[in-house]
């Protein structure tokens, strides 16, 4: 069974799952590998690798040292069309459908294709939606783009809809690296009522009641990176909270 697979099967059977994003720009190879260790012993089902900058040219060996040490699916969450690893197991290809940068709609997308289509790496085609997380996050400066007004739940919806009926497999709705403010309950909601598709929901969850709130509320897979990187002990709570 390949990675999207997993998720629609798990999706089907009614139960969460959790991933750890791993940005190498923001820990050395000792925190590294006590993550790692954490995560080994945790139900965490996958891990992300990459960032929106990504200063640090360690990503290959980042991947070979947690493909090491664990067996789950290392997915790459790519920031540009250099972060790309044929170490990984798999790759988000991205589409950031909030914003209307071109480059970041198709063609940054256009550039990588014929990379990816060397490599082993299974491609999962996603639709990727930046909320507005009460600062601006590097994803948003980055790509030039206008993250989606919190209060805006129909404009959610509308750019989910679009997603899924363009032939996105995953739509992934992101509060950005260090976001303040996790994407709103209400949001999750009713992007989760229209759409079929698995929803990952991801920035600003720092708490246990926040990653309950998300999976209460719709996320079929949630995404955690920030605050296990300032706190690897969150991971406790995130155990907890799969556990229940």
């Amino acid at each position: 069974m390949n990675i999207l697979e997993k998720i629609i099967s798990v999706k089907k059977e009614g139960k969460k799952q959790i991933a750890v994003l791993i940005d190498p720009d923001k820990l050395n190879a000792t925190e590294l590998t006590n993550l790692v260790s954490k995560v080994k012993n945790s139900p965490i089902n996958y891990i992300l690798v990459g960032g929106s900058l990504l200063s640090s040219d360690q990503m290959d060996e980042y991947i070979g040292l947690i493909k090491q040490n664990i067996n789950i699916p290392v997915i790459i969450f790519p920031g540009s069309v250099h972060q790309i690893s044929n170490k990984a197991d798999g790759i988000l290809f991205l589409s950031l459908i909030s914003g209307r940068n071109p480059e970041f709609l198709i063609g940054s997308q256009v550039v990588a294709a014929p990379l990816l289509k060397r490599t082993k790496l299974e491609v999962l085609s996603t639709g990727y939606i930046l909320v507005d997380s009460g600062v601006q996050t590097t994803a948003s400066y980055i790509s030039n783009t206008t993250p989606l007004p919190r209060d805006k739940a129909d404009i959610a919806v509308a750019t989910a809809l679009a997603s899924e009926m363009i032939g996105h497999k995953l739509l992934y709705l992101d509060g950005g690296s260090g976001a303040k403010l996790e994407v709103p309950s209400e949001m999750i909601s009713a992007v989760k009522k229209h759409i079929d598709i698995p929803l990952i929901i991801g920035g600003g969850i720092n708490t246990k009641e926040k990653l309950e709130t998300a999976f209460n509320f719709g996320a079929d897979l949630v995404v955690i990176g920030t605050a296990i990187e300032k706190n690897q002990d969150f991971l406790d709570d995130v155990v907890k909270v799969v556990n229940s």
